[in-house]
């Protein structure tokens, strides 16, 4: 499963890749947009800033799946909005807007699991990998 180094990495390429391209390229990752959240850290209470896809939406909301590539562990930028859940998300490089971040309900995941991996089958992949399952959370705008 990924190290945090690892992801930690990949995300410092991401936002490198977007800087150097102006943002002609790294908005869009395997056929999903990319999103910004920037979350409270559960321990330092320090803005923590991730890039991650968003398969799908349902209505306004813009869904994330937390998924950490299949691993046991949940990812720690899901830990800090379960923590605290208004968080700051921009769109495909636009500005940071205020959200509110909920877990799916499991009668929202079972409507919204079968959409995103019907076009995403590698998070499918992911739930095969691990005991835990994958949560699903929605972004929801404040105002």
């Amino acid at each position: 499963m990924p190290s945090d180094f690892f992801l930690k990495s990949m995300n410092t390429a991401h936002r490198a890749l977007l800087r150097v391209t102006g943002g002609r390229i790294g908005y869009r990752a395997a056929g999903m947009p990319v999103l910004e959240l920037v979350t409270t850290g559960r321990r330092s209470g320090t803005p923590r800033a991730v890039m991650l896809t968003s398969p799908i939406r349902d209505g306004e909301a813009y869904v994330v799946v937390a998924s950490r590539g299949g691993d046991d562990r949940h990812p720690a930028w899901f830990l800090n909005l379960r923590d605290e859940p208004q968080v700051q998300v921009a769109i495909q490089g636009g500005p940071r807007r205020p959200m509110l971040a909920t877990v799916a309900t499991p009668e929202e995941r079972a409507t919204l699991w079968p959409r995103i991996t019907a076009d995403f089958r590698n998070y499918a992949g992911y739930q095969k990998r691990t005991e835990r399952e994958i949560p699903l959370v929605l972004l929801r705008p404040l105002s």
